[in-house]
């Protein structure tokens, strides 16, 4: 299995995109610390993925906290000696309502989650990645669809993604130096229990409130484990993975 011998860590590992994750980098042989608010929420994906508590460690962390984070890693490194793998999976999102009537503390939780957290859990995996032996590693971070095209009414999810991928470049450029890579990963109406509400109809850009189709959410955690298991030598930039028949690529 390509993550024998290997440590990774997910963030917002509780459900959707990185319960999935985890329990597909678990059954490829990583060795996984599992972060999130809820410590049942990440039992649960560690009991779904069968894993021994030799192999898997949940940590309750808020991402946006840098006390939280840092702990975070800490207890990584105890548990493990290293990082080879961060996942920046944990996001958050605000209500669907007009610019206008957003209240700015939704605002403000939206950017502590989706880009201070990935920020913070960057710069921490810096710290350990650089000093370990061998240095390096991989920093994969969930962007969405949303860091190319908006939804109506998403300011504050669409802002902070837009402001990972240029997160996303930066660690690419400053980690060259301490063998670390960095990707992006842009997913598309994956079901998830956030997403789930697409089938049953979605407000598009003319107005309309249309259905939109959806896709496993283990073609996401195969894409993460594909990006995970390159070389240090090679790294995938960006990846989109999406449903088919969404109405993103054209005019709908």
């Amino acid at each position: 299995m390509s993550g024998d011998g290997k440590v990774a860590m997910v963030t917002g590992a509780g459900s959707g995109v990185g319960r999935g994750t985890a329990v597909a980098l678990l059954a490829e042989g990583y060795s996984v610390a599992l972060a999130g608010r809820r410590e049942d929420a990440l039992q649960e994906t560690i009991a779904e993925a069968g894993a021994d508590g030799a192999r898997a460690l949940a940590v309750p962390t808020d991402v946006s906290n840098p006390a939280s984070v840092a702990e975070l890693f800490a207890a990584t490194v105890r548990a493990f000696g290293r990082l080879d793998l961060l996942f920046n999976n944990a996001g958050a999102g605000a209500p669907a309502v007009n610019i206008e009537e957003l209240l700015f503390e939704q605002w403000q939780t939206v950017v502590n989650v989706n880009l201070t957290g990935v920020f913070l859990c960057t710069q921490e995996a810096f710290k350990v990645m650089k000093d370990q032996d061998p240095m390096g590693g991989r920093i994969i971070n969930n962007g969405s669809i949303s860091a190319h095209t908006p939804r109506p009414n998403s300011a504050p999810y669409t802002s902070t993604k837009h402001a990972v991928t240029g997160l996303t470049k930066s660690t690419s450029l400053d980690g060259r130096k301490y063998n670390i890579a960095c990707g992006q990963l842009d997913i598309g109406n994956a079901l998830t229990p956030m997403a789930a509400r697409m089938k049953d109809g979605v407000l598009q850009a003319d107005g309309s409130v249309k259905p939109e189709p959806l896709m496993d959410v283990d073609n996401v955690s195969r894409a993460v484990v594909y990006m995970a298991s390159l070389p240090p030598d090679a790294n995938v930039q960006f990846l989109t993975v999406m449903a088919t028949k969404m109405p993103f690529v054209g005019r709908g």
